[in-house]
């Protein structure tokens, strides 16, 4: 781009001379909406950002009044610029906090505004107005909702089940058996575990979301860890021969989080058992982690199954997904790419060489948690 186009560009969105107080940015640089008016409570910015937001086409808002460029109203329908009347209001007020407002035609955005004074109860010398879409708001709104909404499905099979047997057995212990008080008591011992998993599944979604999630180093033998996954799926009924290990020698020492990395293995194992079919192929193997050339181990496991669909690929981490209809509540590999980049390491997934769906992650050696 010449420096002409450049200039161009720039008095589209701001009047003349008041780019001196931006030195060195382009307002329609900025990805928020921008719009500035100075003390006579004319528009001297208005940024690309704004006018996609606000549908204002070209550069004709300059030296309009703000309030006929953004005639905003809030969702009782008083007219904002008339409330809360930045030029002519108390003197002390620094701006307004970020808040829902309607556009003409209903369009919600998301505005706030802060008052520009040379002295702390001068009059004001500019309006700077931030306007944001609301689309990223309600997405996360909307992903909450459906936490919700699965966490409480997830949680009424279980205690409705806890419930009645236990009610069960207090109302009519006398009439059952041995065996069938032992059946009902595992039963409920089933469920309390389920909705155990749940709880410590939502903790740490929260923790992954708020970056808080701690990883308390500890030497690991990943070899041993995938054995002991193993012999748990063989315990529970599962053919030995359905599971195919091949560990690499000159494994270098790992320190990660043993239960976080317990948590991961057992995840993509149940999987693999789950929704794959065939061998299920599990290869620990070195690696050069990261491109500083530290050490790592990468940890592959593959079956034979249909696979996951190429359109579902990029969704695969994401919550809620499902690659099949065999319940579950679609966090579990949002957890463990979230636990893998605890650790700095990453996770990926593609098609394993006998067709079935393959995972792959890579942690590197780490340090200790009292070095980390």
């Amino acid at each position: 781009m010449t420096a002409g186009t450049d200039r161009a560009t720039h008095t589209r969105s701001v009047a003349p001379g008041a780019a001196e107080h931006w030195p060195g940015i382009d307002p329609d640089d900025l990805p928020d909406g921008l719009v500035v008016a100075d003390e006579t409570g004319r528009v001297v910015c208005f940024n690309a950002a704004a006018r996609r937001i606000a549908s204002v086409s070209g550069g004709g808002v300059l030296g309009l009044p703000l309030e006929q460029v953004l005639p905003l109203e809030d969702l009782k329908g008083n007219r904002w610029w008339a409330l809360t009347d930045p030029y002519g209001g108390l003197a002390t007020r620094r701006g307004q906090p970020e808040r829902n407002l309607l556009l003409p035609g209903g369009r919600e955005v998301l505005v706030s505004a802060r008052y520009v004074r040379e002295h702390p109860t001068g009059p004001v010398r500019r309006v700077v107005v931030s306007l944001r879409g609301t689309e990223a708001r309600r997405r996360t709104e909307r992903s909450h909702a459906e936490l919700i909404a699965t966490v409480a499905h997830e949680l009424r099979s279980p205690l409705t089940s806890v419930k009645g047997f236990t009610a069960t057995l207090l109302a009519k212990w006398e009439r059952f058996t041995d065996d069938q008080k032992r059946l009902m008591l595992e039963t409920v011992d089933a469920d309390a575990s389920r909705i155990t998993r749940l709880i410590a599944e939502l903790l740490d979604i929260s923790r992954i979301d708020s970056g808080r999630l701690e990883v308390r180093r500890q030497p690991v033998d990943i070899a041993a860890a995938v054995g002991r996954h193993i012999q748990a799926h063989t315990t529970g009924g599962q053919s030995p021969d359905r599971f195919f290990v091949r560990v690499q020698p000159q494994l270098p020492d790992l320190w990660a989080d043993p239960d976080k990395v317990d948590q991961v293995l057992g995840n993509l194992l149940e999987n693999a058992v789950r929704h794959g079919e065939g061998t299920v192929t599990i290869e620990v193997a070195p690696t050069r982690a990261t491109t500083d050339g530290e050490k790592g181990t990468a940890v592959t496991v593959s079956d034979e199954g249909p696979g996951i669909p190429e359109e579902s690929m990029g969704r695969v981490f994401t919550r809620f997904w499902r690659g099949s209809k065999r319940g579950g509540t679609g966090l579990g590999l949002y957890i463990v790419k979230g636990i893998v980049e605890a650790h700095g390491g990453t996770i990926t997934v593609g098609r394993g060489p006998r067709g079935g769906a393959e995972f792959r992650f890579i942690l590197p050696v780490g340090a200790p948690a009292y070095l980390a």
